[in-house]
């Protein structure tokens, strides 16, 4: 008898859907086949003696539950039909639940669509980190829809259901149609989902529509899921071990958003796939224990989550350019205000030349009438080309008749003494070198009151080559490090768009607008400021730079003698660091992370160092710091800047090693500032510095020589010794940032510092570094609101950051960090004018009546 039944089994009996569960038929056309038609119960039990697996196909129906047993020796097909038409998509889920507790091996499910197939096992084992693995015994999965060309088509697809366990496995299975399967534009939609039950959906872009963005948001911060978008293709990847492999992907806590282009998906459509993971780690949960055993099945728990998702229309074109000619206009603004400023203030010169050159005019025919000899030097600079009369000249001349400060009270034998030794071609070398002159040093620069004569003594033009190197070192640091930035961030928005992976940028996804191969534009678009207000504060320094060498040319007493040297390597340095600040903060925002946030910050470092060192040279012309000393301690800043970003975090060794490097350096900076670099750092430095307590605190008890430097230098010592103790209690992950505010702090202080003894010394601020003050001031007040804002945050996971994303609050493109980039680079700018304008006041004074401090 199983000789005959097996010889039927190979000639092709299977089940049919047109026969009742468990009637099988035999293809064969012999009167002995049309006699199984009366005995179908006999076959089907018969066959598994025979070693033949019962193929049983069935009917079925959506919205049905069906209750079944598969063994190894039966298998189970569920066929079913629906309709799908080309203008509707129609979603199919089918759900599985294992009711059998111990079963020998899993269940597995085939769906064999038109033109796809859908396999997966219950329990659905999946993987976690360290080899972990969970195990599911409830499973959902929506089926793909392949596009159809007709108006209508009836499509069949099947459920085969087997496994090979001898033991009997009891399951049920469901299929459904799955409402509101097609996303509507600005409908939110909820559903639920778990690691075995993804969710996903379809969206077409309406007409008119090009560029989208995709919303998904959770009341709950974990489990931790993820968000991808995919083509109208089959397979689905929406499983956890394989979401990531096609299309565009975010993990997300509780909010997470992605801009889709049109341009992107050839058949206007796309789905929105949503998977909640098996473990929380990649949205910064909890580590789990590791399996005591290699093979140990992990209960997951509860990891159901409720979702919503929203498909919201993103800007179109005319945003984008309202957005760029927004950004020009702001920018281009400062240049027509200089502008205007330049003519009123040229108008004003003008006049007071005009009224100058009159009352001269006056005086010397007063004189003349009355026999009285006027001396050559009291109006021979307006003899020799009175069209051509600098505005430095007139202001000194004008100010020389308040009383309060002017040059024109000196003898006139020590004027021109003073302008011939300032003409003197010495080389700075051979001044210092000789000893005589170096004992002048030391008397010089060691005595209670110092005038700024006593401190700029060395030749002008040996200085201004000194200075210049600032501007020519910063430019060649710039190429040097602009170009393989570029390239790195090109790399890295290539890795984005290739991939897919959006977790390796952190973006305001809220508000990241495209552009061509670039995720968020507008945060490119908004450092365009920094490079156009660093290149007009080039501009306005050149112009003084000009009119101070024709100045000097004429042999101005006013360029020689009188105020502040004008020494401006330093402001091109500064205007440069702003400009480069900008092109790198946009190469940054390409892909903002913190492997690359030293792109950010280098040239902020820069940026403090330099403001620094111009105030200090401002009145220590001769002893301020090279080049090639400056730009190496800044540096050492951004050397330890990498340093705590890659091993900072958590590292007590590193803030112990760094704490004892910041106070060790701000001791020896302050002792270089206090005794104005007439100390020695050798072996002997111990005893003097023993001597000197004994002497000042031990024999006699006398109070600091120089009160306004010691307390300037006190302040800073406790500034930056609480600064370190706090890095070291704290230890912020945000090391970069950490350092940035030191800097910050220390300029502020000197700034302060610098204004508050300038007013202490009689000396006044003019009007127009007055309002650049204030002015300058209340945009930093606005710009450091926007920048505490927070929108992201490279310190935690790439889901967290998320946590902090906003929408747009400026025309629909910008958002609180590109505010913060237009309000700081005003800020920036405004800063610079201040240290170029706060001592125009001065520019009639003589050098000798210029306070040290």
């Amino acid at each position: 008898m199983c000789t005959v039944l097996r010889s039927l089994c190979s000639d092709g009996i299977s089940c049919s859907r047109l026969a009742p569960p468990g009637f099988c038929f035999s293809s064969q056309a012999d009167d002995g086949s049309r006699m199984l038609r009366f005995c179908p119960v006999l076959l089907v039990l018969m066959l598994p003696a025979c070693g033949a697996s019962v193929v049983i196909q069935r009917d079925a129906q959506f919205d049905v539950t069906y209750d079944d047993t598969v063994t190894s020796d039966n298998q189970t097909i569920y066929s079913y039909n629906h309709t799908v038409s080309r203008n509707k998509t129609e979603g199919v889920r089918v759900s599985v639940e294992l009711l059998s507790e111990s079963a020998q091996s899993p269940v597995l499910f085939v769906v064999r669509q038109k033109q796809a197939v859908l396999s997966f096992q219950v329990p659905l084992i999946l993987r976690g980190l360290y080899q972990r693995k969970y195990q599911y015994t409830q499973v959902g999965r929506t089926l793909c829809q392949p596009p159809t060309k007709a108006e209508a088509e009836t499509q069949f697809f099947y459920v085969d259901v087997s496994t090979l366990s001898s033991a009997g496995v009891h399951y049920q299975l469901r299929v459904s149609r799955v409402d509101s399967f097609t996303l509507q534009t600005d409908k939110k939609f909820s559903f639920n989902a778990t690691p075995s039950q993804p969710q996903f959906f379809k969206y077409m872009f309406p007409d008119g529509v090009d560029t989208v963005i995709v919303k998904v948001n959770s009341q709950k911060n974990f489990p931790c899921s993820v968000m991808s978008i995919q083509d109208i293709q089959c397979p689905v990847y929406d499983l956890d071990n394989n979401v990531a492999f096609i299309g565009m992907y975010q993990t997300m806590t509780t909010t997470a958003a992605i801009t889709v282009q049109r341009k992107d998906f050839p058949s206007n459509s796309f789905y929105v796939v949503v998977v909640v993971k098996t473990e929380d780690e990649a949205c910064g949960g909890p580590l789990r224990f590791y399996p005591l055993l290699p093979d140990q099945l992990l209960d997951p728990g509860n990891r159901s989550k409720t979702l919503d998702v929203i498909v919201s229309p993103a800007i179109n074109s005319e945003v984008y350019v309202m957005g760029m000619l927004f950004c020009l206009g702001i920018f281009l603004s400062f240049y027509l205000l200089t502008f205007l400023v330049a003519c009123v203030e040229n108008k004003r010169m003008n006049r007071k030349r005009e009224g100058l050159l009159n009352s001269i005019s006056l005086t010397h025919c007063v004189c003349v009438s009355g026999k009285a000899s006027v001396s050559p030097y009291e109006y021979g600079s307006f003899a020799d080309n009175g069209s051509t009369l600098s505005s430095e000249a007139v202001t000194d001349s004008l100010a020389s008749t308040d009383g309060n400060y002017g040059y024109m009270d000196r003898s006139l034998e020590s004027v021109a003494r003073s302008r011939q030794e300032s003409l003197s071609s010495v080389e700075e070398d051979d001044y210092d070198t000789l000893v005589d002159i170096d004992s002048d040093k030391n008397i010089v620069r060691t005595k209670k009151f110092l005038c700024v004569s006593d401190l700029a003594r060395k030749d002008k033009r040996i200085l201004s080559k000194k200075y210049q190197i600032y501007f020519w070192n910063i430019a060649t640091i710039a190429v040097f490090y602009a170009l393989p930035v570029i390239q790195l961030v090109i790399t890295y928005q290539t890795v984005v768009n290739v991939t897919g992976n959006q977790d390796i940028c952190y973006y305001n996804f809220l508000c990241a607008h495209p552009l061509g191969a670039l995720s968020s534009f507008n945060n490119i678009l908004s450092n365009l400021g920094y490079v156009l207000l660093g290149l007009l504060f080039l501009l306005i320094v050149l112009q003084r730079d000009i009119l101070h060498n024709r100045a000097l040319e004429r042999n101005e007493s006013t360029a020689l003698e009188c105020g502040i040297p004008k020494h401006f390597g330093l402001y091109y340095a500064m205007g440069t660091a702003l400009m480069m600040e900008g092109l790198l903060s946009a190469c940054y925002h390409v892909c903002p992370n913190y492997t690359n946030f030293q792109f950010d910050t280098s040239f902020m470092y820069m940026i403090a160092g330099l403001c620094m060192l111009k105030l200090y040279q401002k009145r220590h012309p001769d002893i301020n710091a090279s080049a090639y000393s400056a730009y190496a301690c800044l540096a050492a800043v951004i050397f330890f800047s990498v340093l705590g970003v890659v091993f900072g975090k958590g590292n007590t060794v590193f803030w112990i090693v760094f704490s004892v490097i910041h106070i060790l350096a701000t001791l020896l900076l302050s002792t270089q500032l206090y005794y104005m670099g007439r100390w020695r750092l050798d072996s002997g430095i111990l005893r003097r510095m023993l001597n000197v307590i004994y002497t000042d605190c031990i024999r006699q008890c006398s109070g600091p020589m120089y009160i306004d430097r010691m307390v300037l230098l006190v302040m800073g010592n406790i500034v930056n010794w609480s600064l370190s103790a706090y890095g070291l209690i704290k230890r912020p992950n945000d090391f970069a940032s950490y350092l940035l505010a030191i800097a910050i702090c220390n300029l502020l202080l000197y700034f302060a510092f610098y204004i508050i003894m300038k007013l202490r010394s009689g000396e006044r601020i003019q009007c127009l570094a007055l309002v650049c003050i204030l002015f300058t001031a209340v945009v930093w007040g606005f710009a450091l609101f926007f920048f505490f804002q927070g929108l992201s945050t490279w310190q935690k996971t790439p889901a967290e950051s998320r946590e902090h994303n906003r929408e747009c609050i400026l025309l629909s493109f910008f958002d609180d960090h590109d505010i913060w980039h237009f309000l700081s680079s005003i800020a920036m700018f405004g800063s610079f004018l201040v240290l170029l304008t706060m001592d125009d006041d001065l520019d009639t004074v003589q050098r000798d009546k210029i306070y040290v401090f």
